[in-house]
C-alpha cells in the first residue's frame, strides 16, 4: 500500500524562522505565532513528484527523471548568499505594518536587514510614511497584505510606494501575500463595480513597477494591472507538510468546496499521489452566506483534505465538512492559503467538523484566534526566493511555483 512520501519539514512543535543566508544572531519567534501550532514548512517541487519513492534530503529526484529539486527547497542557498552579499546595497526590503513577521521572515531568508521605514497615523486617521534610509538606485521589495483593515492597509501601501517613487527608487516591487478586493473581480448584477481592476489601477498609478502576488483568488485578476504580475501559489507548502502526515494514498480524496475551485483541487489533488476528486455543490443566497445542496463524488472512509485559497467566515468550508461528514467521510482536513477568519470563522472551525485546519502566514493570525487545530505554515521561503529571482532577473527553477499545472 503506497502512502505519500514522508516530508523532511521541521515538526509543528516549534516554529522557526527560515534559515538566514549570513551568519547572524539568531531571531526569537515573534509572540503572534503559537508555538505549539505553528510550523517552519520546506518546499517541495509538487509537479512531478513521485509519491511515496523513498528519498534523502539532500538527494531529492522528480518523477524517476533523475532531476534534482532545486537547491533552495532543501538547504541554504550559498549562490544567493554571495551575490546577496554582493549587491545587497541595492536590494531593500520594507514591511508595512500589516504583517511584519512574514517581512522579517523573507529579509531573514535572503540574509538582510529589513529597511527603515517610519509609518504612524495622525489624529484624524491619515497615514504617514517616511523612508528612514536612501533608496535612490535601489530595487525595492515592499511587502504589504491588503488584508482586514483592507481599506487601511491598502492606503498604506500605496502611500508607501509613492514615497519611494519620490525617493528615486529604481524599481519598486509591491509583494502583495493577501490580495484584498480579489473577490470583486467581475459584474454578477447590473450597477456593481470591479473593485479588483480599481485597486490594481491604485497601485499601478501610485508608482509600483511590478506586483508580487500569492494565491490570487481568480487568475484573472493578474491581467487588470498594466505592469508586470508574478504569481506564485502556496500550494507546495501545504502539500509538504501534508505529505509528512504519512496518510495512505489509497484513503485520500481532495474535495473542492464549491464549483469555482475545482481547478485549484484538480491540481492538489494531481499532486497530491493524483488522490480523486470530490465536489460540493452549493447554492449561494447572499455575500458570505452559503447553503449546501449536494456532493460529487465518493467520501465514505476516506480521508476528505478541503482545498481553497481563502476561509472567510468559514461557513462554505464549514457546511461542506458537516456533508462530508455525513456522507461517511473518515477524516476531514481544511487547506487554504489566506486565512481571512472574519467572525464567526474561529467558532465553525473549532467546532469539530476538523481534524487538522491548515493555513499560511500570508495574513497574520491574533494570539487569540488560535485554536488546538490549526496549524500555521510560512510562506517566506517561497516569497523570498521569487523575490530574489525578481531581483537577478532569473525564473529558473521557479516556474512550477507560479502554475498550477492543469493538464
Amino acid at each position: 500500500m503506497s502512502t505519500l512520501l514522508h516530508s523532511h519539514s521541521a515538526s509543528s512543535s516549534a516554529f522557526t524562522l527560515p534559515s538566514p543566508r549570513r551568519r547572524s544572531a539568531p531571531i526569537n519567534p515573534l509572540p503572534r505565532f503559537s508555538r505549539q501550532n505553528a510550523v517552519r514548512c520546506k518546499l517541495i517541487e509538487p509537479l512531478k513528484f513521485d509519491n511515496g519513492r523513498a528519498t534523502n534530503q539532500t538527494e531529492m529526484l522528480i518523477g524517476g527523471s533523475g532531476t534534482a529539486i532545486p537547491s533552495f527547497l532543501v538547504a541554504p542557498n550559498t549562490r544567493v548568499q554571495d551575490l546577496v552579499n554582493k549587491n545587497d546595497t541595492r536590494l531593500r526590503i520594507f514591511s508595512g505594518t500589516a504583517n511584519p513577521a512574514l517581512a522579517q521572515e523573507i529579509a531573514c531568508y535572503l540574509g538582510l536587514q529589513l529597511g527603515k521605514i517610519k509609518i504612524k497615523r495622525f489624529a484624524d486617521g491619515e497615514i504617514y510614511v517616511q523612508l528612514q534610509e536612501s533608496v535612490r538606485g535601489c530595487d525595492v521589495f515592499l511587502v504589504q497584505p491588503t488584508c482586514p483593515p483592507a481599506n487601511e492597509n491598502l492606503m498604506e501601501l500605496l502611500i508607501m510606494i509613492d514615497a519611494c517613487r519620490r525617493a528615486s527608487a529604481k524599481n519598486i516591487t509591491a509583494v502583495i501575500p493577501y490580495f484584498g478586493y480579489a473577490r470583486a473581480d467581475r459584474k454578477t448584477q447590473g450597477r456593481e463595480s470591479i473593485a479588483a481592476k480599481l485597486v490594481a489601477n491604485l497601485i499601478t498609478e501610485a508608482g509600483a513597477n511590478r506586483v508580487l502576488a500569492c494565491d490570487l483568488h481568480s487568475g484573472q485578476a493578474m491581467g487588470y494591472f498594466d505592469i508586470p504580475v508574478d504569481h506564485v501559489y502556496g500550494q507546495p507548502v501545504i502539500l509538504d507538510y501534508l505529505a509528512s502526515k504519512t496518510i495512505c494514498s489509497d484513503d485520500l480524496v481532495v474535495v473542492s468546496p464549491d464549483v469555482g475551485g475545482v481547478a485549484r483541487a484538480r491540481a492538489f489533488a494531481k499532486k497530491l499521489s493524483d488522490a480523486p476528486l470530490a465536489i460540493v455543490d452549493k447554492r449561494r443566497h447572499g455575500h458570505n452566506v452559503a447553503e449546501v445542496m449536494n456532493l460529487i463524488g465518493d467520501v465514505k472512509g476516506k480521508v476528505a483534505v478541503m482545498v481553497d485559497d481563502m476561509i472567510d467566515t468559514a461557513g462554505t468550508i464549514a457546511k461542506g465538512a458537516a456533508l462530508l461528514h455525513q456522507e461517511g467521510a473518515r477524516e476531514v482536513y481544511a487547506c487554504s492559503t489566506h486565512a481571512v477568519f472574519s467572525p464567526p470563522a474561529i467558532e465553525r472551525l473549532s467546532s469539530g467538523l476538523f481534524q487538522e485546519v491548515i493555513i499560511t502566514n500570508t495574513i497574520p493570525v491574533a494570539e487569540q484566534n488560535y485554536f488546538p487545530q490549526l496549524t500555521v505554515l510560512s510562506v517566506a521561503n517561497l516569497l523570498g526566493e521569487t523575490v530574489w529571482r525578481v531581483h537577478d532577473d532569473c525564473s529558473g527553477g521557479i516556474e512550477p511555483y507560479s502554475s498550477l499545472g492543469i493538464d
